[in-house]
């Protein structure tokens, strides 16, 4: 693997962790499925000028538009949502710590449904990187992780994470020309076309549910811009061309980075300095990255 590539699979799980944090923030400001749709229209707006050939009627798009429409309802219509909705209800603990499953259900998935076999290093990798996040989110204190109860949030977490995991593994089965992946502006502008109508399909069901509210203001915009800029656009365009270059099962592994990242601003929020066992649970994910991805 370049340092290009382990680049780009770092600084996504970095602007998600900011996502979560964000996501948290403003949990009483904006229901989450509007939050989620509010976000990819942002998204769609800053793709535009850059990739509006994708929406002509002769782009080859449409060719492919299931494949599309798949991709965005797991990428797009379902994984933040999901998160989002976890974010209500459960404790960011308790979301971190369900999510930092990726790696599993990326070889999971692989191995059952795309056919792809497990190695000896990439359960040895999951191990270590299990460890190093486990020891972040107990602080040092395991007997801190006997005391976590899973609730409803836990549950969304665990269901945007499966999402995810087949949403990776997708995007390295080609199906559209070359044209359009070469192009990152037109392949994410294609699955955020369908994911648009998923996104806001979802918060209009929560709209019709009646208990929904939207504080407007300074905050909300400035959490919004974020999401949309770097955790939807950039983070996307990085993630997609790490997975292709390094593979979904090797890429699943950077994503638990994401919990060490926002222990890292959590504390930084808090005005606590970092500590010891930051640095032992970031040898202990890089070690299980370098274990799993060598050849």
């Amino acid at each position: 693997m370049t340092p290009g590539t382990a680049g780009l699979l770092v600084l996504a799980p970095l602007l998600w962790a900011g996502n979560a944090v964000v996501g948290r923030l403003v949990h009483d400001l904006v229901p989450p499925l509007t939050l989620n749709f509010l976000r990819w229209v942002l998204a769609f707006a800053i793709l535009l000028p850059l990739a509006h050939r994708v929406l002509r009627p002769d782009s080859p798009l449409w060719a492919h538009w299931r494949r599309y429409a798949l991709l965005g309802l797991l990428g797009i219509g379902l994984y933040n949502a999901l998160q989002y909705l976890a974010l209500q209800t459960s404790t960011p603990i308790n979301v971190t710590l369900v999510g930092s499953s990726m790696p599993v259900w990326m070889l999971a998935v692989g191995a059952v449904f795309f056919g792809v076999s497990v190695t000896r290093r990439q359960f040895a990798g999951a191990a270590l990187s299990m460890a190093g996040v486990l020891l972040v989110l107990s602080r040092g204190e395991w007997s801190q992780l006997l005391a976590l109860r899973l609730v409803l949030g836990d549950v969304f977490m665990l269901l945007a994470t499966i999402s995810w995991a087949f949403y990776s593994w997708l995007l390295v089965r080609t199906g559209e020309p070359a044209s359009v992946r070469a192009d990152w502006a037109a392949f994410l502008m294609a699955q955020l076309v369908f994911g648009l109508g998923w996104s806001g399909s979802l918060a209009g069901l929560e709209w019709a549910s009646g208990r929904t509210h939207i504080a407007w203001g300074w905050p909300l915009a400035a959490a919004l811009a974020f999401i949309a800029v770097g955790p939807a656009v950039v983070a996307y365009r990085c993630w997609g061309v790490g997975v292709q270059r390094a593979g979904p099962a090797v890429a699943g592994f950077f994503s638990n980075l994401t919990p060490l990242f926002a222990a890292l601003m959590s504390a930084a929020f808090l005005g606590e300095p970092p500590r010891l066992f930051h640095a032992a649970a970031f040898a202990l994910i890089v070690g299980g990255i370098v274990v799993s991805s060598r050849r």
